[in-house]
């Protein structure tokens, strides 16, 4: 069946059929059903069946003779001899100018008429980074870091030297090799800059560098040369790359270097160090792992899981990071007289109160060539707790039974002092290891609730012992100042200094006859400590660590 459409001389059209198999209907080849009637324009035709329902699509806007007419617009081409794409990963492009000012925004334009690209040696590997800095550009590739000249280019003198000049045409002038072979590897998240310095890390040779007007310096050789080393190797692993994350804490004047491997296997407890300019040297292992990290107006900011955290803040308790705590802690070696061995005897520090000494361990003698001694030994000390976790008060409290009793509850009287839950009882009739689950005071007498079936007789002695650390004042005396006399087992304040004895916990070596817990001190050439903060001593408080030392004798050699 046909139809007649009448068309008007100035409007083109397309002639569209609705496609009947879509459960919507829609034309052909993706095209308009038209304007809608109700705001001006063309119904669709639905006086047939569906199978032969046509559209028209006009090419003016609702038909008028005078509107706007749709067209397909400028559209750019090429004629490319060669359509395969290049990847010129040695390479940099430059597009026109664009000037806020005048409006003109030639971003999008790429001359071929003009030497829009610079190239560099394909032998250093990709571009990775650049950074522009005043007249030039800085170019970090993956095995060397070049310096370009932007907007100005060099005319060299008879005599070798280059003067910078002025060019109007010229972009990106002579690039000129920076002396070093380091580049940036694969991570150029690892780049950070202050000032004239700039911080990078050069994954192929397992190195942190910095660059400055003197050069490029190997800063990861002060002192942590094996420890990047140990871990860079480690960063990435097959088929996946971890990162190497690099701010500068404008806040500490420090550059933050965390380091994430991609094996989950191989996550570092301690993965973010610092490093400090004026220390001149890696000064702090941190916690925290971020997922961005930058600073802005003073303050250091990380992120980690879609959130933002601000460092340093007032408002949020010391070494906590992303709502975890974490104690301080600091590693340090006693090694004076280098080459006589010594007897380490006293651990004392000037700061805060709240640290404690968490290991205190002599060098290793190496493995003997009997049999008798063929094991390493090393000389070792037990903890030292700091002055609040090392406070205690002692429970030495005694009763009467009323009664005789053959099960574990029995009357009590005529107590000398508290009789707190989990204190030791000894007595006649008390089995060993027997323990106070509940002291009930009551009207009619006082009852004992014991941890066993007791057999003892009316008015047998019992003794009630117990050691309270400070940590569990609140728990058995609902109070932090029980009125009891209180004991020191950790470090003691004197003048204004905290110190405590060394007390060997050594295994017994071959031939030894006294050792361990029988002797004092520590025996080595040189000794390595970890001092840390506890968890009780004001909690997520501020907490200064002036100098540690230790008091030695010089070792007879027994």
């Amino acid at each position: 069946m046909a139809a007649i459409i009448e068309i008007k001389y100035f409007n083109s059209y397309i002639l569209k059929n609705i496609e009947e198999s879509s459960p919507v209907l829609q034309p052909r080849w993706n095209g308009s059903k038209g304007i809608p009637e109700n705001i001006g324009g063309f119904p669709r035709f639905t006086g047939f069946n569906y199978t032969n329902s046509f559209v028209i699509e006009e090419s003016r806007i609702r038909g008028g003779f005078n509107n706007t007419q749709v067209d397909f617009g400028v559209r750019a081409y090429l004629v490319e001899l060669e359509p395969n794409a290049s990847f010129r990963v040695n390479s940099m492009i430059y597009s026109g100018i664009y000037n806020s000012r005048t409006g003109i925004n030639d971003t999008n334009v790429f001359s071929i008429a003009e030497e829009i690209t610079k190239s560099l040696d394909p032998a250093n590997g990709s571009i990775q980074k650049l950074y522009a800095e005043d007249t030039n550009l800085i170019i970090f590739q993956q095995y060397k870091v070049n310096k370009a000249l932007i907007d100005k280019d060099a005319i060299y003198t008879a005599e070798g030297g280059g003067v910078p000049v002025s060019s109007f045409k010229t972009v990106i002038g002579q690039i000129v090799p920076i002396i070093g072979n380091y580049g940036i590897g694969d991570h150029p998240e690892s780049f950070a800059v202050y000032g004239y310095n700039k911080y990078f890390v050069d994954s192929s040779q397992n190195c942190v560098c910095r660059l400055n007007p003197n050069g490029i310096e190997e800063i990861s050789s002060t002192g942590m040369r094996s420890f990047f080393r140990n871990q860079i190797v480690n960063i990435d692993s097959a088929g996946a790359s971890g990162k190497l994350l690099g701010a500068w804490d404008i806040y500490n004047k420090e550059y933050v270097l965390s380091l994430q491997p991609a094996e989950q296997t191989r996550q570092l407890a301690q993965p973010t160090v610092s490093f400090d300019e004026k220390a001149q040297g890696w000064i702090s292992f941190l916690s925290y792992k971020p997922s961005q990290s930058f600073s802005i107006r003073n303050q250091h900011y990380t992120t980690f899981r879609d959130s933002l955290y601000l460092h340093n803040s007032i408002n949020v308790n010391y070494n906590n990071f992303y709502g975890i705590s974490t104690p301080s802690s600091v590693e340090f070696t006693f090694n004076p007289e280098v080459s006589n061995s010594k007897v380490f005897n006293t651990i004392a520090y000037e700061g805060s109160n709240g640290w404690r000494l968490d290991s205190y361990v002599s060098d290793e003698t190496g493995p003997g060539i009997f049999s008798s001694n063929s094991g390493s030994s090393v000389d070792r000390t037990n903890s030292v707790l700091s002055l609040n976790e090392g406070e205690y008060v002692i429970v030495d409290t005694n009763a009467t039974t009323t009664a005789a009793s053959i099960t574990t509850s029995v009357g009590v009287t005529g107590m000398t002092g508290l009789v707190p839950n989990g204190a030791a009882i000894s007595g006649v009739g008390v089995p060993a290891g027997t323990t106070v689950v509940s002291f009930n005071v009551g009207t009619n007498g006082n009852t004992l609730v014991a941890s066993q079936a007791l057999n003892v007789a009316e008015g047998a002695l019992l003794n009630f012992y117990l050691v309270v650390n400070r940590a569990d004042y609140l728990t058995t005396f609902s109070t932090l100042n029980p009125n009891l006399n209180i004991l020191q087992s950790g470090f003691y304040r004197k003048e204004n200094k905290y110190c405590a004895n060394l007390v060997n916990n050594s295994l017994a070596n071959s031939r030894e006859v006294v050792f361990g817990s029988q002797i004092s001190g520590v025996k080595g050439f040189f000794i390595n400590a970890t001092i840390s903060t506890d968890t009780i001593t004001d909690p997520g408080g501020f907490k200064e660590l002036f100098a540690v030392s230790s008091n030695y004798t010089f070792s007879s050699g027994y």
